[in-house]
């Protein structure tokens, strides 16, 4: 696994990824939801990016899970350009296995791409008991590849309750090593997680416990303000809590953090799914002011006025459709944000 030179595709500047020559295969997970009898694996498909392909925008190949009910969601490589942060440089690894995790199964499949990137192959799975025995840790969602490891955010623990957190495996041998913080402060819920490597300041979010969210957001509970509303600071080294950026109680279920791609910048954007004030959904900045974090709503997207009959009785008093926004994305240039 290891490189003599390190790998290509590690840049070091946004501007030298956006120079690079563009993926020509993305990996897409696919769910199966049949029922009664007809449920199958998830998939990690291949899909054929390449505009000068005779297949493009055709799925070239697939992978399916070998177990039922994974419910596969966000994944990521086990290494990539943080490698060469100079605090725990690692260049000599490779960007080849992606880090498939099962939200709802809390399995972990590593996925080897080099061999055949159209026919990836499982190469080891991590079983929940595993992960649960070595960081208090179930149902894991985000994974980020970091200058000394495999970063993943968990959002609960075995039972469904939290809290939750983020826990680090060898990003070599895949083995789970331990829970990632020293001291979780008032942090309870989790969701997503990200960083300013060149402030050693990581950030995570808020949605809810599994058993919160498995089976749907509850409506009682989420009228009472019990999902996420908060935003949570961390000095990467120390992977102590540091502060807590409140976005205010009727803000629920802050979820996606993007901050800037640009090193020496200390903001970033984060989304608010509904608003029970009105049902709106918002966008966040968060930010360094007077040698200490803040956080501001910068965008606010409206719900839509709606019939009372026409929707679920929890929003009925409403008179509107909440937009609801669950993911953003921003541009490596840090120009653009996409809002979905």
């Amino acid at each position: 696994m290891a490189r003599v030179t390190p790998d290509p595709t590690f840049y070091p500047s946004p501007r030298s990824a956006m120079q690079a020559p563009a993926e020509q295969l993305a990996y897409v997970a696919v769910l199966n939801v049949g029922q009664n009898g007809t449920r199958r694996p998830d998939s990690l498909t291949v899909v054929d990016v390449d505009p000068n392909s005779s297949t493009y925008a055709q799925q070239v190949g697939r992978l399916d899970m070998p177990n039922v009910g994974d419910e596969l969601h966000h994944f990521g490589w086990n290494a990539c350009s943080s490698a060469l942060c100079p605090y725990a440089p690692h260049p000599h690894v490779e960007r080849r296995y992606l880090v498939v995790p099962g939200l709802r199964s809390s399995r972990i499949h590593i996925v080897d791409t080099r061999s055949d990137p159209r026919q990836p192959r499982i190469v080891k799975v991590i079983e929940p008991d595993e992960l649960a025995r070595k960081t208090g840790y179930s149902r894991p969602h985000t994974s980020h590849c970091g200058p000394d490891g495999i970063y993943l955010s968990a959002i609960g623990a075995p039972n469904g309750d939290g809290p939750g957190g983020v826990f680090v495996m060898d990003h070599e041998s895949f083995e789970v090593q331990r829970a990632w913080e020293a001291d979780h402060g008032p942090q309870y819920l989790a969701y997503d997680f990200w960083w300013h490597l060149s402030q050693d300041a990581l950030i995570t979010s808020e949605w809810g416990t599994p058993n919160m969210v498995e089976n749907g957001v509850i409506p009682e509970q989420l009228l009472a303000g019990k999902y996420g509303h908060q935003l949570h600071v961390w000095d990467l080294r120390s992977r102590k809590h540091l502060q807590t950026l409140d976005l205010g109680a009727e803000q629920q279920m802050v979820l996606e953090l993007r901050p800037a791609h640009d090193p020496t910048k200390s903001y970033g954007f984060v989304n608010s799914v509904v608003s029970l004030k009105d049902l709106s959904s918002s966008i966040w900045v968060w930010h360094r002011q007077n040698g200490s974090w803040a956080v501001q709503k910068v965008i606010e997207v409206p719900a839509e006025p709606a019939s009372a009959d026409q929707l679920p009785p929890a929003i009925q008093p409403f008179a509107a459709v909440p937009p609801l926004i669950t993911d953003i994305n921003l541009t490596l240039d840090d120009r653009y944000l996409y809002v979905s």
